[in-house]
């Protein structure tokens, strides 16, 4: 099967074969997704439960249509109104959701780490949809599969990750998976906005829109981390779009057939111009909302798959 994981946690960890497995298994999916009955019985019988500290209406959405598509029992879990808001701690939680023998456990978590602990205390598989600054592995791998089918391959690419890389666990997911896929990777953004460990990387960094975007292939814009922000990290939103925002006469200086990205959502006017995100022919925006889904049943798939080939012993 190509892929022997027991939780989805980081990128870090997944082999460039185990990338290219589920990123196959996810191209099927995309498939499933566009005919008139969208089902399969992958993870019939099985519960998902979608644990989610941090608001996301867009990855919550996608992790939950992604499970009932599968056949899936799924539930979400109101963490902002639970038993957190009244003391008790993620292990409690954790113990008593394990209790409950779940099956798939997705969390999504303020706090780098957190989710790793967390699987660590539960039977389950456990996928993380985005953890602290930490990582985002199932936005990496749709951003990795939307890329793959615009450009025909996913390796040996020159790409652009502009804006907020500092607080991007997004740029941290990409950064990793787009390097172990053998692709060049420049990374555009103020030196406010650049993590302090950069030189380990192994990435080109611009402070320069225009040089950064040169004969690029892939430009991915982020969006302002602005909830985590506890300063000045750029003089106003204006001056920040006048340098960094992407319009047409930067991405002029990019290949002539690069495609533009961003994982939303998106601040028109601040990060991007608005006609450049709806431009057709070069952004695949949308199209990455619709690998989302499909990655993610890829991913519960696989784990799944796993799960029922060596069921867990009680933690």
């Amino acid at each position: 099967m190509g892929f022997s994981h027991k939780h989805l946690l980081g990128i870090e960890s997944l082999r460039p074969d185990e990338i290219t497995t589920l990123l196959d298994l996810a191209d099927q999916y995309v498939d499933l997704n566009r005919r008139d009955v969208k089902h399969s019985d992958a993870l019939a019988g099985l519960t998902q439960i979608n644990m989610f500290f941090e608001n996301s209406t867009r990855t919550q959405a996608s992790f939950e249509l992604a499970g009932k598509r599968l056949g899936a029992d799924v539930m979400n879990m109101a963490m902002q109104a639970s038993s957190i808001k009244k003391g008790e701690t993620l292990i409690d939680t954790a113990m008593t959701l394990n209790a409950m023998h779940p099956d798939l456990l997705v969390v999504r978590h303020p706090h780098s780490g957190a989710v790793d602990l967390l699987a660590q205390k539960v039977n389950c598989a456990v996928l993380n949809a985005g953890d602290g600054r930490h990582e985002h592995p199932t936005q990496a791998l749709l951003d990795a599969l939307t890329i793959r089918r615009a450009k025909g391959r996913l390796h040996r690419l020159n790409i652009a990750i502009c804006g907020d890389i500092a607080h991007s666990r997004v740029a941290r997911s990409n950064i990793i998976l787009l390097g172990k896929m053998e692709n060049r990777i420049r990374l555009i953004g103020p030196p406010t906005l650049m993590p302090s460990e950069i030189s380990a990387f192994g990435v080109e960094v611009y402070e320069d829109m225009e040089q950064g975007l040169k004969d690029v292939d892939v430009v991915m814009m982020l969006r302002l981390q602005k909830e985590r922000m506890d300063g000045g990290f750029i003089p106003s939103e204006r001056e920040y779009y006048h340098r960094y925002g992407l319009d047409a006469d930067k991405l002029a200086h990019a290949k002539d057939d690069a495609i533009v990205m961003h994982p939303g959502p998106m601040n028109r006017g601040v990060e991007i111009d608005g006609e450049i995100a709806d431009d057709i022919n070069r952004s695949v925006i949308q199209e990455q909302v619709e690998m989302g889904v499909a990655v993610r049943m890829a991913a519960m798939d696989l784990l799944a798959q796993n799960l029922r080939a060596n069921p867990t012993v009680e933690v």
